[in-house]
């Protein structure tokens, strides 16, 4: 985990539209929100047709950092990511991609790198645009599992009850306030702290 590639490019996966804005599946958007507010000096992201998507540059402690929000649906999310990773010659070593987890609860959040999608449709895009290459990173924001993979599609399009709501918004600023550290690499020193946070338990 030392020998991270610093990252250059962070994403945050959802969908497009206020009617999806508050519900489960764009958690990764509220992750690039909240690092726009954090490091951005109120500057907005632009909209990039080139890159189908919301994007803008921003400095996190000593690295220079793009940051993109896809406008493409979630099962398009590669088209986005992969125009605006080979425009500026990201290699997907360098790209963090965040974004809602069912296999984690909600109010915690892990880093992890490379892997499968995992049934995530934005990462099954993702992996699929960029040559099948999986060496990207992932902030997985944990959102919970409805129990029956039928109700999956239903479940991440709807808005959590708002305890479970709190705690995601709460693991949300919690990767945040890590994401010096991620941008640099600094891996171990981020999974001993974040890995140990659950909002369910904070009292």
């Amino acid at each position: 985990m030392n020998d991270i590639t610093p990252v250059r490019l962070i994403v945050g996966l959802g969908n497009p539209g206020s009617e999806y804005s508050q519900t489960r599946h764009n958690a990764g958007f509220w992750l690039v929100d909240e690092v726009l507010r954090r490091f951005s000096s109120g500057t907005p992201l632009t909209e990039e047709t080139k890159f189908h998507g919301l994007t803008g540059q921003i400095l996190i402690g000593s690295q220079m950092c793009r940051l993109l929000i896809p406008n493409t649906f979630m099962n398009r999310s590669g088209l986005s990511v992969a125009a605006l990773a080979n425009f500026y010659k990201i290699e997907p070593e360098a790209i963090l991609v965040a974004h809602d987890e069912l296999d984690i609860a909600p109010g915690t959040v892990r880093l992890k790198v490379g892997g499968g999608h995992g049934g995530h449709n934005g990462l099954r895009d993702i992996i699929s645009s960029l040559g099948n290459q999986k060496q990207f990173a992932r902030l997985r924001i944990g959102i919970g599992h409805p129990g029956n993979a039928k109700q999956v599609s239903n479940y991440v399009l709807k808005k959590a009850p708002s305890k479970e709501q709190q705690w995601i918004e709460d693991s949300v600023q919690e990767a945040a306030s890590h994401i010096e550290k991620i941008v640099s690499g600094d891996w171990q020193a981020v999974m001993n702290q974040m890995h140990k946070f659950n909002a369910a338990e904070e009292l």
